[in-house]
């Protein structure tokens, strides 16, 4: 990962982005982690939410956050897969390992090193960008990491107005005003049924919140 360049494209490009176009409008700052190890859960509509997410983390932390990608898509092409490596700094995950590798090696082991290294990592457990707006069922993955971690704080976020700005399929941004709102951490030690529970929970409060995941 090559910091400097990083912190560059986030301050010239993402933050007056984030300020100027989108608009981005913050709810519970106060629930940001100040520093790692922690794991962020968020809904993704949108190639955007991973930059929005960084943007409020802030310049300052951006040496220790690392988005949890999917390895199939991401590290397809040479040119993105050196973006996203060395700018957005990615944690590539194969989707499709089931159990350990040929080496031994737990899938979840790349994030469970980069918590080590006291980062923040955010994770996606939709998968997948889905519809504009719309919640897809969360996969358990983030269950196992809990269990693997109890130690690690694990915050639910939920983001409306990116999956308009830039939907799936689309290139061309949108102006549209976008609203994040942090929650609580997690309880810790529970079972993975109920852990799901509690993350379904929470993200549904949190779009209660903001009045509800869509527009009229």
């Amino acid at each position: 990962m090559n910091h400097k360049l990083r912190w560059l494209f986030f301050a010239i490009v993402i933050r007056p982005l984030m300020i100027v176009i989108l608009g981005t409008n913050l709810k519970h700052p106060e629930r940001i982690p100040g520093d790692g190890p922690a794991i962020i859960v968020a809904n993704h509509n949108s190639h955007l939410d991973v930059f929005a997410l960084m943007h409020v983390l802030g310049l300052s932390r951006l040496k220790k956050v690392r988005p949890v990608a999917a390895a199939d898509y991401f590290l397809s092409r040479p040119l993105r897969s050196w973006f996203a490596r060395k700018i957005v700094g990615i944690i590539p995950i194969d989707r499709n390992q089931v159990g350990r590798s040929p080496d031994g090696r737990h899938p979840l082991q790349d994030i469970s090193d980069s918590l080590a290294n006291d980062e923040i990592v955010l994770l996606f457990p939709e998968g997948t960008r889905g519809e504009p707006e719309l919640l897809k069922e969360l996969q358990t993955g983030v269950a196992h990491l809990a269990r693997r971690h109890p130690e690690v704080p694990i915050i639910p976020v939920f983001m409306r107005g990116l999956g308009k700005a830039l939907p799936k399929g689309e290139a061309i941004l949108v102006p549209f005003l976008c609203d994040i709102v942090f929650g609580s951490p997690l309880p810790s030690g529970l079972s993975k049924r109920d852990f799901m529970c509690q993350l379904n929970d929470s993200i549904d409060s949190l779009s209660a919140e903001l009045g509800g995941g869509q527009w009229d």
